[in-house]
């Protein structure tokens, strides 16, 4: 009796050792499960995700926008400049600045011109610039030889205080078209405050279709 149950646990180890060598053989053929409270086995859900190139993220191309059909805008060479009649308004001046197109293609303008004094020979300056007045508009489309205009309001600037507003002959107003960086002159021969006055010599609105 003796030797058979050393014969049982012998086979009973060889057995054993014969599983663990299977297990060490292929470590791939084993792999742990996951269990409940309970202790039934279950499966773990894996994230997937889209594949990126090194270094970055994947990303949809923009969806293409609507075509630009809007003409270019206006160059100072294509426009000419001009004034309307003049309507006299409380110690002011109104007058439309008038921008003609006298180039050869359709082109468009918006917003606010800037418009100041100059005099002397080297058209220098005389006073601040116009402050815009009123609500920006829309573009304004002007086939060739059509125009748009911005009411101007001039102020008699002998109404301020001479040592304050040191007041100056000027030649004309020196005009930069919306957007533009090059100006055009429009001759309009009067007075205006070298110095900076309490109130705006001239004020500009947008510029509107004529």
């Amino acid at each position: 009796m003796i030797v058979t149950h050393r014969g049982r646990g012998l086979v009973v180890a060889a057995g054993l050792l014969g599983a663990l060598a299977a297990g060490c053989s292929d470590p791939g053929t084993l792999a742990p499960v996951a269990t409940t409270a309970a202790g039934a086995p279950t499966t773990a859900a894996v994230p997937t995700s889209a594949a990126t190139p090194a270094g970055g993220t994947t990303s949809e191309p923009p969806a293409p926008g609507p075509a630009d059909t809007n003409p270019q805008r206006c160059d100072t060479p294509e426009l000419r400049g001009s004034l309307g009649p003049s309507d006299g308004a409380a110690g002011s001046v109104i007058q439309t600045l008038i921008l003609t197109n006298v180039g050869t293609r359709t082109c468009e303008l918006r917003g606010f011109p800037g418009v100041s004094y100059v005099a002397g020979t080297d058209g220098h300056q005389v006073g601040p610039a116009a402050a815009m007045s009123g609500p920006r508009g829309g573009e304004v489309v002007l086939a060739p030889g059509k125009a748009a205009g911005a009411q101007l309001r001039l102020v008699n600037v002998q109404n301020y205080d001479a040592a304050v507003c040191r007041p100056t002959p000027v030649l004309g107003l020196r005009v930069y078209p919306p957007g533009a960086t090059a100006s055009l002159y429009v001759e309009r021969p009067g007075t205006g405050c070298a110095g900076t006055p309490p109130g705006d010599q001239i004020s500009v609105q947008t510029v509107t279709a004529r």
